[in-house]
């Protein structure tokens, strides 16, 4: 097995594979609406943004919008595909152990959520309450079960189940960290990320290499 790597050598790994959050195309109408809700939730809050806002803000009209997503709930779980899809691009680049492999995935996506930080909080808060926010949650464990594949962990049948749900617990309560992380190489969420994946390590079945020894 691979030896851990130091949280120095991780945040440099890290900082090297960043990049900026990909604007939409004019095309990518999904992209479109993903990034006016984002604003307007960070501008005013996502409890208060209708639907008929986040279609002007993504440049369409609420038909549009209609034959894209169809309610709130479908836009939070747009809001996964789109950071699934930011932390995904280059993942086949990643090496070392199913945990390194997972630690830099999910410091990638909160580099890819960084620029909407606040806006994430007010989803999360704003979201208590909403039955809407049963389709995020659905949206979530879909998003945890691509990064334990892109780590190549296996989520198939009870046990990827089980580690989906997990993977889920772990991320929410980092976020809970990131959302009042506001250093610039998010050394709180890297440092709680670290610690959770590490209580969380046998049960997510990272303790093996994915591949062979470097």
């Amino acid at each position: 097995m691979a030896s851990r790597r130091s949280a120095k050598t991780r945040t440099a790994k890290r900082v090297r594979r960043a990049r900026p959050a990909r604007r939409a195309a004019a095309g990518d109408s999904e992209g479109r609406i993903v990034e006016a809700a984002l604003d307007l939730a960070a501008r005013q809050g996502w409890r208060r943004t209708g639907l008929g806002e986040i279609a002007a803000g993504a440049g369409l009209s609420l038909a549009e919008l209609h034959g894209r997503l169809r309610s709130r709930g479908a836009i939070l779980m747009a809001c996964m595909r789109y950071f699934d899809r930011l932390t995904l691009t280059g993942a086949e680049d990643a090496s070392g152990t199913p945990r390194e492999k997972l630690f830099e995935l999910l410091m990638r996506r909160f580099d890819a959520l960084k620029p909407h930080r606040k806006a994430i909080a007010a989803m999360c808060r704003d979201s208590i309450g909403d039955p809407a926010a049963l389709l995020g949650f659905k949206g979530l464990m879909i998003s945890m079960g691509w990064m334990l594949e892109a780590a190549g962990v296996p989520t198939a049948g009870l046990p990827g189940r089980a580690r989906r749900k997990l993977l889920a617990l772990v991320y929410l309560s980092v976020l809970v960290v990131f959302v009042r992380d506001e250093s610039d190489d998010l050394a709180k969420t890297m440092a709680t990320l670290d610690r959770r994946l590490g209580m969380a390590e046998s049960w997510l079945g990272l303790g093996a290499p994915s591949g062979p020894a470097q």
